[in-house]
């Protein structure tokens, strides 16, 4: 069910395999079908996460402005979620959490497989 000409899988077949892989079974324990498939061979494949905590837009005028000190006012409420982008794809909402010295996000809201699956495209 490959796209001919494109190397990437359809949205349907990757439906397949997601929903075939399940824990527990023989697919996700590094076995394949009889056809070879399995999602093993993805699982070291780095992913560039980013997490987002509004956007706004500005005139280059009052970029060229900026300095020290300088406020940018974003289009998000104090206290709403925080956006989780995995390689520029939304795939959960959270919340900011302090892990140490660093910053973390705590996922409220994942997106479901489903629609993840049909925003690939």
């Amino acid at each position: 069910m490959a796209n001919p000409g494109n190397s990437r899988p359809a949205p349907e077949e990757i439906k397949e395999l997601l929903q075939n892989d399940s824990p527990g079974s023989p697919r996700s324990a590094g076995i394949a079908d009889a056809d070879g498939r399995g999602l093993d061979f993805l699982y070291d494949i780095p992913l560039q996460i980013s997490v987002e905590v509004g956007r706004s837009k500005i005139l280059l005028r009052d970029l060229l402005k900026m300095g020290e000190g300088y406020v940018i006012e974003l289009d998000k409420l104090a206290g709403e979620p925080l956006d989780l982008y995995v390689n520029s794809r939304l795939i959960a909402r959270g919340e900011a959490v302090l892990v140490g010295d660093k910053f973390g996000i705590r996922l409220t809201d994942v997106i479901s497989t489903s629609d993840r699956i049909e925003n690939l495209g």
